[in-house]
């Protein structure tokens, strides 16, 4: 009988203790976070379409769910990272896909980010110089001020109809 009143008090200090009060439940919901955050990029982003075909770039599996990780850098501030992979090792497109992926989260993601897009590893047979491509901001700026590849980028960032 002397353990009830230990486990009655327990009991409700955790019924009554506000939601997230504890550093254990923080640490629980920060996994789901990151992963719903995920798949609100995922969701922007399988949308794309490719430069050269009439497929999204889910439908060709150039991005999938998995490609996508989320990182909290601090409370309201976090990194995106993404690894995509063209469909042939010698794609002429990837740096435009990769451009395609930056456009397209720099204007919809509603939260504060820094982004990372990378080649997946062993994808491509220039992953190297297109992933120092398409996480440089000058080139990209310079690449987006080309109308010719701003008007290839508009197309393959629109929703689908």
């Amino acid at each position: 009988m002397a353990r009830l009143p230990g486990l009655l008090v327990r009991t409700l200090s955790a019924t009554l203790r506000p939601r997230g009060w504890s550093e254990r439940d923080a640490a629980a919901r920060t996994p789901r976070i990151m992963e719903d955050k995920a798949l609100e990029v995922y969701d922007l982003i399988r949308t794309i379409r490719d430069p050269e075909k009439p497929n999204t770039l889910e439908e060709l599996e150039v991005v999938t769910e998995s490609c996508v990780k989320v990182k909290e850098v601090d409370e309201d501030d976090y990194l995106v990272i993404i690894r995509f992979t063209p469909t042939v090792p010698h794609c002429s497109l990837a740096t435009l896909i990769g451009l395609c992926l930056r456009v397209k989260l720099q204007r919809c993601l509603p939260f504060k980010h820094k982004l990372e897009i990378y080649i997946s590893e062993g994808t491509h047979s220039t992953e190297e110089d297109i992933n120092k491509q398409i996480n440089d901001k000058e080139r990209v700026a310079a690449a987006m001020e080309n109308p010719n590849l701003r008007e290839i980028v508009e197309q393959c960032v629109l929703e689908p109809d």
